[in-house]
């Protein structure tokens, strides 16, 4: 492999990448990230730990999302919808715990929103 394929494979793993709602879960980690260190040191590792963890998850599903033919779609799809639905849980429990303030867990909230109203579209148009 020549540093010319390396230099193409990636600039080809990226453009596939160049979809709005992996641009929105990629914002959504590097903001939570941010909220992470002001966790109670306690539950920094374990719910913050599955929040972040989640996140990643998501951002996983949809890289494979836009790998697949369309018609393989659906299946990430729906696992993404279900993550995103543990998220928004994971995020409420953090808010009534008092690891998150409700200011951090609106700002994040607003963001699980306009991913999940992305999601039903892009879901809406995989099942045509």
């Amino acid at each position: 492999m020549t540093t010319k394929d390396i230099h193409t494979h990636s600039h080809t793993a990226y453009s596939s990448l160049d979809i709005p709602i992996f641009t929105k879960i990629y914002d959504l980690y590097k903001l939570f990230n941010q909220y992470l260190t002001s966790f109670p040191k306690g539950k920094r590792y374990t719910i913050g730990q599955k929040i972040d963890q989640t996140i990643l998850e998501m951002i996983e599903l949809v890289i494979m999302a836009g790998y697949l033919p369309r018609e393989q779609k659906l299946p990430s799809l729906q696992k993404l919808s279900i993550k995103l639905d543990l998220l928004k849980i994971l995020l409420r429990l953090a808010n009534e715990t008092k690891c998150i303030d409700s200011n951090k867990h609106q700002q994040i909230l607003l963001q699980c929103l306009e991913i999940g109203r992305m999601l039903g579209g892009w879901i809406k148009t995989v099942k045509g």
